[in-house]
């Protein structure tokens, strides 16, 4: 007998950023605390732009255009860079344990690699051939057609999300948008347009938003061998929900935080394969005053605090941060890092600070 999942499936109306941001904060609230299985939220935004946990908002996006052309922008809690919302991009949040039977591991990458092969399944069955490229994109003949993204904050609960293109406006993308030239360049791409595609574009045809939802739910059902029960959230959930909306995201202390310094700080910024990652660091004679870890890459809250705490007030030399790094790092601190990894950019921004 198969196991039952929940499906929240809003195909009606398209939500705002803070509401559908806020009900997929509550998703592993409820698998953790609340005794709720697994839960799958599919769904869409009103036109908007959402930074990455770790970004800075106003570095990322030009905001001033967001305004003129009615774009509603914000934070989400997990990791990675900027997407392009709307009603022609599926969204998909999943609240799930990471020892939950069908995944791959116990960690991050295994929910990565399961989550991305049930894309994989629904892509194939709408006719479309894709592949998952490490650490977090699907692509379809090197060209992106899905983001991915996750954060574990809530004991071994995890939220998932996904970005799936039904169709993509690309103009609006370069537009309000500000990509460092670095996250391109490594790619051997010169515009947008290389590097993305979507469903519409590769069946060449009018492929409805709820014909992609319905791929990706059975594709879930057939992987982890479930079954999804429509459902919606109860009490506890969309009280829990509200308090999102307020505390997060219709917060200017949440949406802005994550500001680069704007003086005084030195800059390193190393493109890896845990993502985009900068650094800003400010020096008092040899020692680290102050460190600030950005970029589009996938951590918690805890362990970016806790890096960041343990450089602060040591040795800029290059011995002491990597041993100070190593008696705190554990396996996928910042997913697709490793020690020397993050060194290494530490000890660009003390370059770079020494010139300033």
């Amino acid at each position: 007998m198969s196991s039952r999942w929940r499906l929240f499936r809003n195909e009606s109306r398209s939500v705002s950023t803070a509401e559908g941001l806020a009900l997929d904060d509550t998703l592993p609230q409820s698998v953790a605390l609340h005794g709720s299985p697994p839960v799958l939220h599919l769904y869409t935004f009103i036109p908007s732009v959402i930074v990455g946990k770790y970004q800075d908002i106003e570095a990322a996006l030009r905001l001033d255009r967001c305004r003129d052309r009615g774009i509603e922008y914000n934070r989400r809690s997990t990791g990675g860079g900027t997407v392009i919302m709307g009603p022609e991009v599926v969204a998909l949040g999943l609240g799930i344990n990471v020892d939950c039977p069908g995944l791959k591991s116990g960690s991050v990458g295994g929910v990565f690699e399961s989550v991305g092969e049930v894309l994989i399944r629904a892509l194939e069955q709408l006719g479309i051939s894709a592949d998952f490229r490490p650490k977090n994109d699907l692509e379809v003949a090197g060209k992106k057609i899905a983001g991915l993204s996750a954060a574990s904050e809530t004991g071994k609960s995890l939220l998932f999300h996904t970005s799936f293109l039904v169709d993509f406006d690309v103009e609006l993308m370069t537009d309000i948008m500000s990509t460092p030239l670095l996250k391109l360049s490594d790619k051997g791409y010169n515009c947008f347009s290389q590097r993305m595609t979507t469903v519409r574009q590769e069946l060449g045809e009018d492929v409805p938003v709820p014909v992609v939802m319905d791929s990706i739910q059975e594709s879930f059902e057939s992987l982890f061998g479930i079954h999804f029960a429509a459902d919606e959230p109860d009490p506890w959930e969309k009280q829990t929900t509200e308090r999102f909306i307020r505390e997060r995201y219709t917060s200017r202390d949440w949406i802005f935080s994550h500001k680069h310094p704007r003086s005084r700080m030195g800059v390193g910024r190393v493109k890896t394969r845990g993502g985009l990652l900068e650094i800003y660091l400010s020096l008092s004679g040899g020692s680290i005053e102050n460190v600030v870890i950005t970029g589009d890459f996938f951590s918690t809250s805890e362990d970016i605090s806790r890096i960041e705490n343990a450089l602060k007030w040591t040795s800029a030399r290059e011995e002491s941060v990597v041993g100070h790094l190593s008696e705190i790092w554990h396996d996928d601190m910042i997913y697709g890092l490793d020690v020397s990894t993050l060194a290494k950019a530490i000890l660009v921004a003390k370059e770079n600070q020494v010139r300033l």
